[in-house]
């Protein structure tokens, strides 16, 4: 089975630092990585990653913003998204969902799962 490639957009080095290693650990997956939406928007268009994961708060571009013109893009409107972000509360979980993402996983988040939590969102094999 070819490994996964995720891409990451978040503007914390030590968060995308962590997540590299639970994704490449738990599932052996590759991480791309992306600090703002505008980066990550582009990393998608020329490496089709297999899932993005997006935080919700950040600067230029929130991970809403974001995830909308992802799914603007005829390029990256088919690739699957799931935020991993501190803000969670019921009605940012609405909005996350409606604005099209496959999953919410909080921040903190288990990194003995975050694979598995992945994969779970997106029906995939570990």
């Amino acid at each position: 089975m070819n490994a996964k490639r995720i891409l990451f957009i978040d503007d914390e080095d030590d968060i995308k630092t962590l997540v590299r290693l639970c994704l490449e650990l738990e599932a052996d997956w590759e991480m791309l990585a992306a600090s703002d939406g505008f980066e990550g928007i582009a990393v998608a268009e020329t490496e089709q990653p297999d899932a993005i994961l997006l935080d919700a708060m950040m600067p230029v571009l929130n991970g809403i913003q974001t995830l909308e013109k992802l799914r603007d893009n005829p390029k990256t409107k088919h690739i699957p998204a799931i935020f991993l972000t501190a803000k969670a509360q019921a009605d940012d979980r609405r909005r996350f969902y409606a604005a099209g993402a496959k999953g919410v996983i909080n921040k903190p988040f288990d990194s003995l799962t975050l694979a598995s939590q992945i994969a779970g969102f997106l029906e995939w094999k570990i």
